[in-house]
């Protein structure tokens, strides 16, 4: 199968509660992270990379910083004549109501579906790091026969968003026999990703049926029900670098992950696209010390730094120490101030001989324009 005729559709408004101080003002696939890249850029990026040339960005409130960061998809590729880059924000014939649920995300954005000329249509939500070549997944839905195959990992189940498919009974062929939906488990179990490929006729025809009936959960009503009626198989991407962001701190834990240099070159074995920001190179004074940290241009640190993840534009004054922390656009730590485990969004100031702790299982997380 070729990525040419797989159409890509991202939901960056999807898991968004997950992240409330985060994503108060912005999309979950808007939400910076280490130190250069939003959310979006990877499973953008992971569509590109295999092939496919048209993608829309389902969105549905607090996309402004969105707009502003994927643009005409110029980084990607995707600015071009024909296919490219398209945000679908909420649309009704009737009123302008935002969707509530995946299926009237999708039935809102039908038209999108039967316009494009693609035969297949990839779905994928923006909680999802990894890095993975969809090319496997085409051939192996194509070679398989299946009518949906869903990619799913290995681990611990994501407790903190709904709707979070288990698959308990894989053949060995892949296709799923049983499966369970928010599964209460602390075991090891193969969970869906939510990123699933089908035909684009068959997902016009489920979406359709669902929406002339009132039903409201996509794997429910979509998926669940018809394990009998199609082959539904699953892949395994496992042995990707896969991080499920479903809460704070588990943001928190996937990005100092990617202080480690295995990690980082597992997740970024293949290019991962982002928008460019260029600044000057980052000014170490003569009193800074940095350690294991990831440092972002444009940053002025003065202090002492270990352990951190910093974005673009951060000053970090003198005698200030900063530890297992990070710490977005823009943010100010003021002379002698303290600062561990904590997650600072944009435009962040704390004051002068401040000090604020968290804990590596409980970051302190501070909003936008803040000040302590």
């Amino acid at each position: 199968m070729n990525g040419k005729s797989v159409l890509g559709m991202l939901f960056a408004n999807i898991h968004e509660e997950a992240l409330d101080t985060l994503t108060a003002m912005r999309t979950m696939g808007s939400v910076p992270f280490c130190s250069r890249f939003r959310l979006i850029d990877f499973p953008l990026s992971n569509l590109v990379e295999s092939g496919v040339t048209k993608i829309g960005v389902v969105t549905n409130s607090n996309f402004r910083s969105l707009m502003d960061h994927i643009g005409t998809g110029k980084p990607w590729d995707l600015s071009r004549k024909s296919d490219g880059l398209f945000l679908l924000p909420p649309f009704s014939a009737g009123s302008a109501n935002m969707w509530g649920n995946r299926i009237d995300a999708i039935y809102g954005n039908i038209n999108f579906l039967h316009q494009s000329h693609q035969t297949y249509v990839l779905m994928a939500d923006c909680n999802n790091v990894m890095n993975i070549n969809y090319s496997s997944l085409f051939d192996a839905h194509e070679k398989s026969g299946a009518d949906i195959t869903i990619v799913g990992v290995k681990g611990k189940m994501p407790k903190n968003i709904g709707s979070v498919l288990c698959f308990d009974k894989v053949e060995a062929d892949g296709r799923i026999m049983e499966m369970s939906l928010d599964r209460d488990s602390d075991e090891e179990v193969f969970y869906s990703c939510n990123i699933m490929i089908m035909k684009k006729y068959l997902l016009e025809t489920l979406i359709q049926t669902a929406h002339s009936k009132n039903e409201i959960s996509y794997q429910r009503n979509i998926i669940m029900s018809n394990i009998k009626n199609l082959k539904i198989h699953a892949y395994d991407a496992t042995n990707c670098f896969v991080g499920t962001i479903d809460s704070i701190q588990s943001y928190y834990k996937i990005s100092m992950s990617l202080l480690e240099k295995e990690n980082r070159k597992k997740l970024f074995s293949s290019p991962i696209s982002t928008k460019e920001r260029d600044d000057m190179p980052t000014l170490y004074g003569p009193e800074s010390a940095t350690k294991n940290s990831l440092v972002a241009d444009g940053c002025i640190i003065d202090g002492q730094v270990e352990n951190c993840i910093i974005f673009k534009g951060v000053k970090v004054e003198k005698g200030a120490v900063v530890k297992n922390s990070i710490l977005m656009q823009d943010t100010v730590i003021g002379e002698n101030a303290k600062v561990n485990c904590v997650i600072a969004d944009k435009n962040v100031s704390i004051k002068s001989s401040a000090e604020l702790s968290g804990a590596n299982t409980f970051p302190v997380c501070l909003a936008k324009n803040t000040r302590v």
